[in-house]
């Protein structure tokens, strides 16, 4: 079935997940956005604003210099008008139109931002696309650019795109005032653009002397604090508003408001990403790149609050610490974290060049201002943002409260608030095993139907993956498929999802999983780490999954039982896109390379089911890859066909993937 995002019957099961007070609060911006139609009120008088928070001169000096030169480089390509945004290359970003979309060719419609239809395609085109170059994050890596160089091209530029933006979007008008998360990281944007363009002659001009500037300062903010992210949807998004307030008001105080602005932002930012993060230090949305990208935004925060001398609670810096922790504990043999859930390919902060390695920059961020652990993976790549973080945030090490936090003494492998295990063997084979719940507050709006899924990898590369997420908005069959059960390595029953989709960001009923067994510490000495779990999704049957790793066999063994009545069922396992099959009856020979070695497998499938190989076919969607937002490309997908039934041996399917020498 598909379920078009804004119908009624949306509206009413989305309304239907959320609480009194989240619909006494939604009611409460309803009346608040009618009268802002007419009432918009004129920016409060500043004088004598000078903007204090300065990058300290070492902190360029400590940028490494293959770092700065991926970094001037990627500045010259947008210095040419060049970009990529989700699979779209672009060519217009000398003098671009901020509301142009140029995978559909359409511009979205002028008037009050909150009449805009943002999730029709078909009036406005893809809101993403339009959405990101306002950012303004290619301006940071400008910024950047000119920091490192003192060449003032690249401040000029960032002159030139901020001032035509300031042009075309005047508050409350079109499409860049509709979403909190987008004001939030344009905020932040702002704040960096100002620091690194500092010795810039025309830095002042542009931002604290600037009427226009001060003008829509002064609106995001009070935009911002007005309609924060609430009940069922705050989730990534209320933290980047609150981030991106917090920045603007330790940076940019000069308005009679700024001191409640930051409290309530801090308060806000503490409150939230204790109530995003597991004990664990795992995000609660169970999808990596918003784990990603809440660590960064909470880095950028406290960087600015700690640049500004505001106290922050130790419990903020507690929950970044354990979320870093987190991260080096789950990534692979190279720095790789797991694809679960959704990504967008959302970043907080961007001073970088292309090619620098996302997950590295944030470890090599976490190491500067926590200390990294023995256990962690060593980290040898280099980035830009590290030493201008670590210039303002106090480290960790001189925080009094730091002193009474336990960190792992080893690397932990089971999440059990999380319910995600990652088996580790031989010649860097990683696997990691989905028991957790489906997803974070009532609509789980980032979950994929993917319980008891798992991904493996050889040296990094993906051999059963997760096929990612591909899109959002406009095409409601894709986003069908990327996040179904038939799109993860998992067992679908009777043609359907584990959990019910509502829409493209709602669920309306979530399969519940439970670890039964998590062993991964190989206590019997044999070589052998395993995991068990279950979950209800499909009501009447019980689908439960053993996985089993032997290290002396180079062998992954994974066991599904159907418990309850007899049911059709398909079991899929998608393979990476560097990965050939040759599927003879039910054995499948896997082959690939790894810089330049040739690698293979063997895919002994279950005999009670019907085997077959797909590949890139689109009506249904079935055997594709997305390695980023917007982009998609053919992979093969094992898919059996057959019947389970508890009575029977068909009740249970062994799959045994063997690496090869």
């Amino acid at each position: 079935m598909t379920v078009i995002s804004g119908s009624p019957g949306w509206y009413l099961r989305r309304l239907s997940r959320m609480g009194p007070r989240e619909i006494g609060g939604r009611a409460g911006d309803a009346v608040r956005r009618r009268r802002w139609r007419s009432a918009r009120p004129h920016t409060p008088g500043v004088t004598g604003a000078r903007f204090t928070a300065v990058l300290p001169a070492q902190a360029i000096a400590a940028i490494p210099p293959d770092a700065a030169k991926r970094l001037i480089t990627e500045a010259d390509r947008l210095m040419c008008g060049h970009a990529e945004y989700f699979g779209v290359v672009r060519d217009d970003l000398t003098d671009p139109d901020w509301w142009y979309d140029p995978k559909t060719g359409r511009r979205a419609p002028e008037g009050y931002a909150f009449d805009v239809p943002y999730r029709n395609e078909d009036a406005v085109g893809d809101i993403k696309q339009i959405w990101e170059p306002s950012r303004h994050q290619h301006l940071t890596v400008l910024a950047a650019a000119y920091a490192i160089t003192a060449d003032e091209r690249y401040a000029e530029r960032v002159a030139g795109h901020l001032r035509s933006w300031w042009a075309a979007n005047p508050p409350l008008r079109g499409v860049h005032w509709i979403s909190g998360i987008e004001l939030g990281v344009r905020l932040l944007s702002w704040v960096w653009i100002r620091r690194l363009l500092d010795g810039w002659p025309g830095a002042a001009g542009l931002f604290e002397d600037n009427p226009v500037a001060l003008h829509q300062i002064w609106h995001h903010q009070r935009w911002l604090a007005a309609f924060p992210s609430r009940g069922s949807s705050a989730n990534n998004h209320i933290i980047a508003e609150a981030a991106g307030q917090l920045a603007a008001a330790c940076a940019f105080g000069w308005f009679p408001s700024s001191a409640r602005w930051r409290a309530g932002a801090l308060r806000s930012l503490e409150r939230h990403l204790r109530g995003n993060t597991f004990a664990s230090g795992l995000n609660r949305e169970l999808a990596t790149e918003y784990h990603g990208l809440v660590l960064e935004l909470g880095l950028a925060a406290v960087a600015e609050a700690d640049a500004a001398g505001l106290p922050v609670p130790a419990s903020v810096r507690l929950v970044l610490l354990r979320m870093t922790d987190a991260l080096a504990a789950i990534v692979d043999n190279r720095l790789r974290p797991p694809r679960q859930g959704d990504a967008d390919d959302g970043h907080g902060l961007v001073v970088d060049g292309t090619g620098t390695d996302r997950w590295a920059s944030l470890l090599a961020t976490g190491d500067a201002v926590f200390g990294r652990l023995a256990w962690w993976p060593e980290v040898t790549a280099t980035d830009v943002r590290t030493p201008l973080l670590a210039a303002f945030i106090r480290p960790y090490s001189k925080n009094r409260a730091a002193q009474a936090v336990t960190r792992p003494a080893t690397r932990p492998a089971h999440f059990a608030d999380a319910g995600l295990t990652i088996l580790r063997g031989p010649e860097e084979i990683w696997c990691r095993c989905d028991g957790g719940p489906h997803g974070f507050l009532s609509i789980a709006a980032h979950a994929h139907a993917d319980a008891l899924s798992v991904e493996v990898r050889h040296d990094g590369v993906d051999v059963l993956a997760d096929p990612g997420t591909y899109c959002y908005h406009g095409q409601p069959e894709w986003r069908q498929y990327f996040r179904s059960t038939l799109g993860h390595n998992t067992l679908q029953m009777d043609g359907g999802d584990q959990s019910v989709s509502g829409g493209p960001f709602l669920w309306t009923r979530h399969a519940r999983s439970r670890v039964l067994t998590a062993d991964t510490s190989d206590a019997s000495g044999r070589g052998v780490v395993r995991w068990c779990a279950e979950h209800d999704g499909y009501q009447r049957s019980v689908h439960r999954r053993r996985v089993e790793l032997t290290a002396a066999a180079r062998e992954l063994r994974v066991i599904d039982e159907v418990r309850g009545p007899g049911r059709d069922v398909r079991l899929a396992f998608h393979l990476g896109p560097a990965v050939a099959a040759e599927l003879a009856g039910h054995q499948a020979v896997l082959t690939w390379s790894r810089d330049g070695e040739a690698r293979s497998a063997v895919l002994d499938l279950p005999g009670e089911l019907s085997w077959r190989a797909h590949r890139g076919e689109s009506d249904p969607p079935l055997g594709w890859y997305s390695a980023g937002f917007g982009r998609k490309e053919p992979t093969t997908t094992l898919v059996g066909t057959g019947f389970a039934d508890c009575t029977a041996l068909s009740g249970e399917f062994t799959t045994v993937l063997r690496f090869r020498g």
